[in-house]
């Protein structure tokens, strides 16, 4: 029985308290995400974190949303006031709706009934969790357009440009995907990795939406809708206790949203390691949520080493790299993975296979080598001082006396 039909027979108060499970691991996560970043940031920066309040300091995320939840609401005189409360909703709310196509365990028993930890099983559920994330956006840019200010207004401009840019790229990444797994299933695509994930058959696809999952999330070093040194604080500014919480809370629960999607793109979703398969059925199949929450970890560590690791860039920067640089790069890869799986399917003999993607190498490195010796001629011929003269005229100070001088000068 596939995934689907198993997820069709499931009763009413089974999907609601899968739907609860799913609530409580995202919130769950995102108290331990909290928690995970402010120690490995402290350790990689020679210090110790929180440390105090519970056993590690595991509870420091929890008092911290409750003095949140104590702080006094305020909302700014010239805001609009509908808009204002609804942006932040917005944005925690579409967050959780993407995990209902995640698969998060194989089959096993809940309650007695055979199910898979799955609300449903979409033939498009990969472009649904495209959809929710690109909707939680609007919280951002509704946020920044509705506080009256000008700051959260250009962190609103900047986040819209952000996703334009980079849900580009990421989109294109997953093309790759579909081509070799032949739907846009998620349970589909996670059962097409049985031999080989698609990490490493599909490797440049798996940088190209790494990369682009850090720009989606607005994680450091691509956090330029917030900001703290340019924007005070960017699309949130305005905001304050529970309000800038559900921020704070869509932030995270998004992090381990796009972690979630990469781990069934690209790194077989809840089946275990390689060599370790046997394992897959310990507890009754539940012990494959080990495996899923252990790949989502991964990813998060990612992400607090891009934030320890690196400055922020700057906007010119950030947007020439999604345009420039990753959209070309998976428009190229696509190309190529689409011929040499047509060639495959035809089955042409593994020496063409071989010769064209060699070809193909080599042809990228040209191409890049001849990029690099432009852009270093390009330094040099600035560095030799051949640059257009000014616009404006400068007037010839050595025609003039010391006595004419101080005249204009005075």
């Amino acid at each position: 029985m596939s995934t689907s039909q198993l997820l069709g027979t499931d009763p009413g108060w089974i999907i609601l308290v899968k739907g609860l499970i799913v609530f409580v691991f995202c919130v769950l996560c995102t108290l331990l995400a909290i928690w995970a970043e402010r120690r490995v940031v402290a350790r990689m920066q020679m210090r110790l974190g929180p440390n105090r309040v519970g056993k590690f300091g595991l509870l420091q995320s929890l008092a911290d949303g409750v003095k949140l939840a104590l702080k006094e609401d305020l909302i700014p005189k010239a805001a609009d006031r509908i808009v204002f409360v609804i942006a932040p909703v917005i944005s925690a709310t579409t967050c959780f709706i993407s995990f209902a196509v995640i698969p998060m365990t194989g089959r096993v028993s809940l309650f007695g009934h055979k199910t898979a930890m799955q609300l449903t099983d979409l033939p498009v559920g990969v472009l649904y969790v495209l959809a929710a994330a690109s909707v939680g956006v609007y919280g951002i840019v509704l946020a920044g357009w509705s506080s009256g200010s000008t700051y959260p207004l250009l962190g609103g401009l900047r986040s819209s440009a952000q996703v334009i840019s980079y849900e580009v790229a990421m989109g294109l990444s997953l093309v790759a995907v579909f081509i070799y797994a032949g739907s846009m299933s998620t349970s589909e695509i996670v059962a097409a990795q049985h031999h080989w994930w698609y990490a490493v058959v599909l490797f440049p696809s798996f940088v190209i939406y790494a990369i682009s999952m850090v720009g989606e999330t607005n994680r450091a070093p691509f956090d330029l809708a917030e900001a703290e040194g340019e924007l005070v604080g960017g699309f949130h500014t305005e905001y304050s206790s529970l309000k800038f919480a559900l921020f704070f809370l869509a932030e995270y629960v998004n992090i381990v949203g796009v972690s979630a999607l990469a781990t069934t793109l690209f790194l077989g979703g809840y089946h275990a390691l390689p060599g370790l398969s046997f394992t897959e059925n310990w507890l009754g199949g539940w012990f494959t949520m080990v495996w899923f929450v252990a790949k989502i970890a991964f990813f998060f560590f990612f992400f607090i080493w891009l934030r320890g690791t690196l400055p922020r860039m700057r906007y010119d920067q950030f947007m020439k790299f999604g345009w420039k640089v990753l959209i070309p790069f998976s428009l190229a890869w696509i190309m190529i993975v689409s011929t040499l799986r047509v060639m495959s399917q035809r089955g042409t003999s593994r020496a063409i296979i071989v010769a064209f993607t060699a070809g193909v190498v080599l042809l990228i490195l040209l191409i890049s080598t001849l990029f690099e010796s432009s852009q270093k001629r390009a330094e040099k011929r600035d560095a030799l001082g051949d640059v257009p003269p000014p616009s404006f005229p400068v007037p010839d100070l050595a025609r003039f006396t010391h006595s004419e001088l101080e005249q204009r000068n005075v």
